[in-house]
């Protein structure tokens, strides 16, 4: 009995493991944007705007897909998406690394959308057929803070590395660990036989609920991804930091976001729903905004009490509405749900970095922080709306 039990928490280790490394990779190009942002913008010559019209490109391909993908991932199975996504992944930041020219790695960044269509509805229903209900919660935040490891290890290691060395071999190194992830997939549990998997049928109907979802995670992803996107720009161009720090930044913004994902998941309940939390955190990350905003007049140590709120805050409310959308779903809707609320969250991806692109280029990066934080107070209010519709 205690091996069979100390084998099953073996299995949910390994399966946590790369279910953690899958979320990693699908956003692994996003940080790296922000992150390198110094180096990319010298090397290929381009403004501000066009940083964010990078992003764009990524996240209006994941976004679009994920309108989809839901019942693709049902139908095809969940381990067969996720190798897809190593491989897929693998694929696109190697492209990242050789590109020669900005037109290349506007084309490399859209590969990478797939990915991170992918993401969510292939773990979450690995994570549904594979972990039992009372671990799911711990599982689910753990695995959702794998975006954050990404962060965490383009701002730090691979910068670093990218500083010491060259940009492009700070890229290759993530492409390698990506193809080594896509052979390690062979150890998440088996797909079910295919007479016993749904046929392929595309449909957006969903229940309310999961639209309220939806909606708060555009103005989320619009606010996380500008954060994500401009902050070592704006540490080195505005606070006068050097490209080391202000990347660092992006890895403040990871450590907090994985304690932030795991912390805040822990605490739902079913006295304490996801609902009630994710009010809480949308004013937090408001207040992170303002820290950012006041960095500009106060000193660089305000931009790092801002990120490591958004952080512990915003990032962290992503994890929370995946908790909700398993809630809310049926074992055949989890894929479905997923996809559906991680559209909107890449469609906020999509307008966040180029809106604050254009409102930092003509009315400076206080204009821009005031946009994060309104986006912030605006997904807030979607959840004040959605709990009082339901009472």
């Amino acid at each position: 009995m205690t091996t069979s039990r100390a084998t099953a928490t073996g299995r949910t280790g390994v399966t946590t493991t790369l279910l953690t490394a899958a979320m990693a990779f699908s956003m692994l190009p996003l940080f790296l944007l922000g992150a390198l942002a110094p180096a990319l913008v010298a090397e290929f010559g381009i403004a501000r705007p066009l940083l964010g019209v990078l992003v764009t490109a990524g996240f209006g391909v994941a976004a679009v897909l994920s309108l989809v993908i839901g019942p693709v991932v049902d139908a095809v199975g969940a381990r067969r998406s996720a190798t897809a996504l190593f491989a897929v992944s693998t694929v696109a930041l190697a492209l990242f690394a050789l590109a020669p020219h900005y037109a290349v790695l506007v084309f490399t960044v859209a590969l990478g959308g797939i990915p991170q269509a992918l993401a969510n509805p292939s773990t979450n229903k690995i994570i549904g057929r594979s972990v039992p209900q009372p671990k799911r919660g711990l599982v689910i935040g753990v695995k959702q803070s794998g975006v954050q490891l990404g962060a965490f290890a383009a701002g730090l290691p691979l910068a670093g590395l990218a500083e010491w060395v060259d940009w492009r071999l700070a890229v290759g190194v993530a492409a390698g660990l990506a193809a080594l992830a896509t052979v390690a997939s062979a150890l998440l549990p088996a797909d079910p036989e295919p007479a016993s998997r749904p046929a392929l049928r595309v449909t957006l109907s969903a229940e309310p609920a999961i639209w309220w979802l939806l909606g708060f995670s555009v103005l989320l992803g619009a606010g996380i991804s500008s954060v994500n996107t401009y902050s070592a720009l704006y540490a080195t161009e505005e606070l006068e930091l050097a490209a080391q720090p202000a990347a660092a930044l992006v890895a403040a913004l990871g450590v907090t976001g994985i304690i932030g994902r795991i912390g805040w998941s822990r605490l739902v309940s079913p006295d304490r729903p996801p609902a009630a939390i994710l009010g809480p955190l949308s004013i937090g990350a408001t207040v992170a905004a303002g820290a950012l905003l006041a960095a500009q007049f106060l000193g660089w140590g305000l931009a790092w009490a801002g990120v490591l709120g958004i952080g512990a805050f915003a990032v962290a409310a992503n994890a929370v509405s995946m908790l909700a959308v398993m809630g809310l779903s049926t074992p055949h809707q989890t894929g479905r749900n997923s996809a559906l609320v991680s559209a909107g969250f890449f469609g906020g991806f999509t307008i966040g970095p180029p809106l604050f692109g254009v409102a930092a280029e003509f009315g400076g990066y206080p204009l821009g922080w005031v946009l994060v934080a309104v986006e912030f107070t605006a997904a807030g209010f979607v959840v004040w709306l959605w709990r009082r519709r339901d009472r």
